[in-house]
């Protein structure tokens, strides 16, 4: 059986969001449709299926380095913002998309609240684990 590392990102990423449009019925808020994805950016995403894409990342970076929090992911999806003359600032992303993805993930058992000293935050919940692990397994069976 394959795990996450064995296979590249972009793949199990694509084949997971996939996934969650179209088995799992990974619920997309209304709002999705409108709404940027962070102050660094202009305009909102052009791919009408940015939601399911943007949480099999999140779902992958939680599988890797969790448990892991909002604000750190904030981090790690944010980038630098063009300020015309002045030079670039780096902004994080919004929050509004990770954590309401990340309490989707909750409801569905995919991941679980980890309140322990010293760390706090997510992680993935075996059944999150073996979701990926499968798709993983998949892909290296093409």
């Amino acid at each position: 059986m394959a795990t996450v590392y064995e296979v590249s990102a972009g793949d199990l990423i694509e084949a997971a969001a996939k996934d969650l449009k179209e088995n799992v019925k990974f619920k997309k808020p209304g709002w999705a449709d409108y709404v940027k994805t962070g102050t660094h950016v202009e305009r909102m995403p052009e791919n009408p299926d940015w939601w399911y894409h943007r949480a099999a990342s999140v779902l992958r970076k939680v599988y890797i380095n969790g448990p892991v929090g909002v604000q750190s992911l904030r981090v790690a999806y944010g980038s630098t913002k063009n300020r015309g003359v002045k030079p670039e600032e780096f902004r994080r992303a919004g929050g509004k998309n990770i954590r309401t993805i990340m309490q989707e993930f909750d409801r569905i058992g995919f991941t679980e609240k980890v309140l322990t000293k010293g760390q706090c935050g997510r992680r993935v919940s075996s059944k999150g684990q073996s979701y990926l692990d499968k798709i993983a397994t998949n892909l290296l069976k093409k």
